[in-house]
C-alpha cells in the first residue's frame, strides 16, 4: 500500500493533493499547500490556459468550434463544458484568482448553443445539466436555474433520460448519474431555498440506480451494458459503476449493501501489483492526455478513485 501512495504521489498535481487529502494523515497546510499547485503547473496549469479571452475552451460551449462548419459534429472533449468538469475534477482550488477570473470569463461571456442560454443558466438536457450544476456549485456560481430545470425533469422511476420528450420515457443511467452529482454538489453548497424537497429528489435518483445494483436491469437481472463494469476516466457524461461508487461514498458515508456487487467487482480488478486499469476510454479530441495512460494500462486517476472507494467501502462492508 505504501508503494502505491507513493506511486501516485509521484504523478501530476492534481493527483498528489488528493492522494494527500483521501489516502493518507496529511496535515490541513501540506493538503492546501499541494492544491495550490494544480494552478500553477502540470495538468490543471495547462487547462486554465487553454482558455480564450472570450472565456470558451476551443471556440464552443458543448461543441467546439461551433460557429465553424467545417469541424465536424461529434463528442469531443475540447470545448468549455468538459474543460470546466476536468478544472473540477482536478479540484483546482476555486478561491484562486486566476480561477476567478477565469469562471468570471464564463459567467460574463459564455452562452449554451441550444438557445443562447448563459452557461450558468443551463440548457435542456438533464446529463449536460447535471455537469453544469456541479460546476457552477464548485466554483461558487448561482445554479438555481440549472438546478429548477432538473428538478423538474425527474421522471417517474426516479432517474432521468435526456432523449426524454413527454415525461414518460425510462431513466438513463448516463443522465442519472450526472443529475445525481449535480445535485448533491449544489445540496452542499449551503444555497438550496428548499433542502428537504431537493433531498428527497436526489434519494429518489439514487434508489433508482441502487435498486439495480449500479449494474443490473430490474426485469430479469441481467447485466445492462458490459461498459457499465469497466472503469474509465475522464468520464466525461458516460456511466460507469467506478463513478457510481464515488458519488455514494460522498452522498451516503454510511453506505448501502446494493453497492455490494459493484465494489466486489471494483476488488477484483485490482493488478498485483496493487494498482488498477484504465478498462474504457471515451473516444473523442481531447486538449491533452494524462500519462500517455491507455486501455489496458495502469492509471493513476483509476487507482486513486478506487483507493478511496474501498476505504470507504470498508468501513461499512
Amino acid at each position: 500500500m505504501d508503494e502505491v501512495v507513493e506511486y501516485l504521489r509521484s504523478g501530476d498535481p492534481a493527483i498528489r493533493w488528493q492522494v494527500l487529502r483521501d489516502l493518507t494523515d496529511a496535515s490541513a497546510d501540506d493538503i492546501a499547500r499541494e492544491r495550490a499547485r494544480v494552478a500553477d503547473e502540470g495538468w490543471g496549469a495547462q487547462l486554465l490556459a487553454e482558455q480564450s479571452a472570450d472565456g470558451r475552451w476551443d471556440g464552443g460551449t458543448y461543441r467546439p468550434g461551433w460557429a465553424d462548419e467545417s469541424r465536424p459534429f461529434f463528442d469531443a472533449w475540447t470545448a468549455t463544458h468538459f474543460s470546466l468538469q476536468q478544472l473540477m475534477d482536478f479540484g483546482i482550488d476555486p478561491g484562486d484568482p486566476r480561477v476567478r477570473a477565469a469562471i468570471a470569463r464564463v459567467r460574463e461571456n459564455v452562452r449554451w448553443e441550444h438557445d443562447n442560454e448563459p452557461y450558468f443558466e443551463g440548457e435542456t438536457e438533464p446529463c449536460i445539466n447535471g455537469t453544469a450544476l456541479a460546476v457552477a456549485a464548485y466554483f461558487g456560481e448561482d445554479g438555481h436555474a440549472i438546478a429548477e430545470t432538473l428538478l423538474a425533469s425527474q421522471l417517474p422511476d426516479g432517474g432521468w433520460n435526456c432523449w426524454d420528450e413527454d415525461g414518460t420515457s425510462a431513466s438513463s443511467f448516463h443522465s442519472t448519474i450526472c443529475a445525481l452529482e449535480g445535485l448533491w454538489a449544489w445540496e452542499q453548497s449551503g444555497t438550496v431555498q428548499d433542502p428537504d424537497a431537493a433531498a428527497t429528489t436526489r434519494r429518489r435518483g439514487e434508489e433508482y440506480l441502487l435498486e439495480r445494483s449500479l449494474l443490473r436491469r430490474v426485469s430479469n437481472g441481467a447485466l445492462i451494458d458490459p461498459r457499465f463494469g469497466m472503469a474509465s476516466y475522464p468520464v466525461r457524461w458516460y456511466f460507469d459503476y467506478l463513478r457510481a461508487l464515488e458519488y455514494f461514498r460522498l452522498a451516503r458515508p454510511e453506505g448501502d449493501p446494493r453497492c455490494g456487487e459493484a465494489v466486489a467487482l471494483l476488488r477484483s480488478a485490482q493488478l498485483p501489483m496493487g494498482l488498477w486499469s484504465l478498462e474504457l476510454t471515451h473516444e473523442g479530441p481531447r486538449l491533452f492526455s494524462f500519462e500517455q495512460e491507455g486501455e489496458g494500462r495502469p492509471s493513476r486517476w483509476v487507482t486513486l478513485r478506487a483507493l478511496r472507494v474501498l476505504r470507504w467501502a470498508d468501513s461499512w462492508a
